[in-house]
């Protein structure tokens, strides 16, 4: 299978561009840099919103994977409503393609405060840039795909365990600040519970929708269960042997953020 990669060069692109590549398929990384991309891979220097034909200029892939997104860890910076009618353009020149696989990472916040559960059909009100964002592109997506008769698979990502020294997540942060012989690392109170994947997993179970036979849908990346976010760092400093603590209370817990909130599989 032919499956091009946009944002490859990306903390999740590397990842996700990896996993294809290791199941044989064969992978385009489309990004601004490509350097952290394997020279077995077809590699696309470029600004996917300059691209005239974009499945054209990938190479005429079956599928194609969206993951470019700018500040997706700063939920409420200016860029997501700057970059939002790029993406949606770039949705529309694919569906005037042949393509008929097109599949996007989305994110959990597209739902909002939310206590339980999240299935495919949940309630959508975020409260953030980032989750308003991601929710209207899937919600513009659906609609165009639907007309142009493409599979859509949105991937609704949730929390993502890593050390990755490109990533910004706080397991990230946590493993920068202890190279750096830092003792402490400012937290909240840590109690609110989330759906975690490792970095692997989520990459493996991405890799699992798009090149699976299930089709269009929403489909969560997740666990399919809650942790308190206290228990899985402390966890993630003890398995990665990192001589730091936390700062209990140094940070107030997020107001859009649910005391407990995870991905179902159905």
């Amino acid at each position: 299978m032919k499956i091009a990669v946009t944002g490859a060069n990306g903390f999740l692109g590397i990842g996700v561009v990896e996993e294809l590549l290791r199941r044989g398929n064969d992978v385009v990384a489309v990004d601004r840099a490509v350097d952290r991309i394997p020279d077995c891979v077809t590699r696309i220097q470029a600004s996917l919103f300059d691209m005239v034909d974009p499945y054209v200029e990938m190479g005429n892939p079956d599928c194609i994977v969206h993951l470019a997104w700018r500040d997706g860890f700063k939920h409420n910076s200016a860029a997501h409503m700057e970059d939002l009618p790029l993406h949606v353009e770039f949705v529309r020149k694919l569906s005037i393609s042949p393509l008929r696989r097109l599949a996007i990472m989305g994110s959990m916040h597209e739902i909002g405060y939310h206590e339980g559960g999240i299935r495919a059909g949940t309630p959508c009100n975020p409260q953030s840039m980032y989750g308003i964002a991601k929710n209207a592109l899937r919600q513009a997506a659906m609609l165009t795909c639907a007309d142009a008769d493409i599979e859509l698979q949105w991937l609704r990502g949730y929390y993502i365990v890593d050390n990755n020294p490109y990533g910004a997540s706080i397991f990230s942060k946590i493993c920068k600040a202890s190279a750096e012989g830092k003792k402490t690392f400012p937290f909240t109170t840590g109690q609110c519970q989330y759906d975690f994947l490792d970095y692997g997993d989520f990459c493996s179970l991405v890799a699992d929708v798009v090149t699976g036979a299930k089709g269009d849908g929403i489909y969560n990346i997740s666990s399919g269960h809650p942790e308190k976010l206290a228990d899985r760092v402390e966890r993630f400093i003890l398995e990665n042997g990192l001589d730091i603590k936390l700062d209990y209370g140094a940070f107030p817990d997020r107001s859009y953020d649910s005391p407990a909130v995870w991905g179902t599989r159905c």
